[in-house]
């Protein structure tokens, strides 16, 4: 058994989690130390100057439009398995969305932040971080800032 100064108290892995959620969609705060050398960059304001067009644009078999749908849809359903969830998930509807139009570009875009906004009520709310939710969790971060990173890299693509 470890002693209490060898373990992590719940509230500064919630804390930790959260921050590091909050980096990946809104970029690091200004004068604290981040997680990523692109300092203030995030998913909403990678996102906020792309037009439907752009995001619809193809590169490497993928678009941005279909990056930012598989990364909303995995924060939805990590969500739900973080609060006990058992059933099954068919992955593959996460990639069901290749092209948009403006309409559709600004929904994706609200129900991309609706999703990061329940992440961080999913985090706070928990209080049974057993290792598997805990893994859940890091999970969320590191798979959502992969798809960060995909999203950047494509934007330079396609806007050139």
């Amino acid at each position: 058994m470890s002693s209490p100064k060898n373990s992590l108290q719940t509230e500064h892995f919630i804390e930790s989690v959260a921050y590091l959620i909050r980096e990946t969609f809104e970029g690091s705060p200004e004068g604290q130390p981040s997680a990523y050398l692109d300092r203030g960059v995030g998913f909403f304001n990678t996102l906020e100057n792309l037009s439907a067009e752009h995001v619809s644009r193809e590169y490497g078999e993928t678009t941005i439009a279909a990056q930012t749908e598989h990364a909303k849809f995995y924060l939805d359903r990590l969500c739900e398995f973080i609060g006990g969830r058992t059933e099954k998930v068919n992955w593959e509807d996460s990639w069901l969305i290749d092209d948009v139009n403006e309409q559709e570009w600004d929904s994706l875009r609200l129900t991309m932040r609706q999703a990061y906004e329940n992440a961080l009520k999913c985090i706070a709310s928990t209080s049974d971080w057993e290792a598997r939710k805990a893994g859940m969790a890091i999970g969320l971060i590191a798979h959502t800032a992969y798809h960060l990173g995909a999203v950047r890299q494509i934007a330079k693509s396609v806007r050139e």
